[in-house]
């Protein structure tokens, strides 16, 4: 006989079923405050201008759900990572069908927070979302420079009829301030040109280069923002992004960067785009969350004195 709708178990137990969390690590009020956290992380969940695989606009709420799952103590740097004091705000209500006034309400809400002394990361969302955050931290650091961690160029002056879009994101910030890129496996000829007039210092993938991460860091000024698509990594271990291009980093390579920069430079902000969480194994939510939860470590922990 089916089981009818509505029918009451009472040798059953009940079993309570927890929330998806809003904030970063699922952290209690204390650890979450604003006032007393040293990191703020901004949802942007966007993907209005992404030309292959859509999805990165559920990208921020499943790198907020899987972060859950994340033991709060960083084995590496021996440090309680949530002791640090996240503050996780509302997702930033996307501007459809105007990337431009939506990098300006990025920017805007990323000025708030750095006006704090905040370190402030952005989880994409489409890579458009890096424009308007880096461009607020060049507003409040006029020598800022960006390390632009990508499987791709990005430096396309317009693609699909926008120049604010996630493919000429590099573009538009390069604009402004210097731009080093990493991991770039794949470009267009414009993009070859443009990086050779313009001379920007860029790190092909894999790298041929013995010393590569100590020539990276020497192109960087004091103050660092630190843009990653994760379409930098490999798709063997990321494929839920939106364009997976073969041969990419490691999970090691990425972070060794990443500690070596907040060791010599001060990382100001971040942010962390382009997954697409229903093109790729649940795992892959898990991997963007720790690498969120390393750049906060690592940026709040290994700053060098100012």
């Amino acid at each position: 006989m089916p089981a009818k709708a509505g029918i009451h178990h009472p040798h059953l137990p009940t079993i309570s079923v927890p929330s998806t969390p809003t904030n970063f690590l699922a952290l209690p009020p204390e650890q979450a405050a604003l006032d007393s956290a040293a990191a703020v992380l901004i949802p942007v969940p966007i993907d209005s201008t992404t030309s292959f695989r859509s999805g990165a606009r559920y990208g921020p709420a499943a790198i907020i759900a899987a972060s859950a799952a994340l033991e709060d103590y960083d084995l590496e740097l021996g440090i309680d990572v949530a002791e640090l004091g996240i503050h996780t705000t509302p997702p930033l209500e996307p501007h459809v069908g105007d990337p431009q006034a939506m990098a300006r309400r990025v920017q805007a809400a990323v000025s708030h927070y750095a006006a704090m002394d905040k370190l402030t990361g952005v989880i994409g969302g489409d890579h458009s979302a890096a424009i308007g955050s880096a461009l607020a931290w060049h507003e409040r650091h006029p020598d800022l420079s960006i390390l632009y961690i990508d499987a791709h160029a990005d430096l396309r002056d317009e693609y699909q009829g926008t120049a604010w879009g996630h493919g000429s994101a590099a573009r538009r910030i390069a604009d402004h301030c210097p731009v080093t890129l990493v991991g770039v496996r794949t470009l267009a000829i414009e993009e070859r040109d443009y990086i050779q007039a313009a001379g920007i210092p860029t790190c092909y993938w894999p790298s041929t280069d013995s010393d590569y991460v100590h020539n990276i860091i020497a192109t960087l000024t004091p103050q660092v923002y630190v843009s990653v698509d994760l379409d930098a990594l490999d798709p063997s271990e990321m494929a839920a992004v939106g364009t997976p291009e073969p041969g990419g980093m490691r999970w090691p390579d990425l972070t060794a960067l990443l500690r070596r920069v907040a060791e010599q430079r001060q990382i100001v902000g971040f942010d962390v785009c382009e997954l697409a969480p229903n093109e790729g194994p649940p795992a892959n939510a898990y991997t963007a969350a720790k690498l969120v939860q390393k750049l906060i470590a690592y940026s709040c922990h290994l700053a060098p004195a100012q």
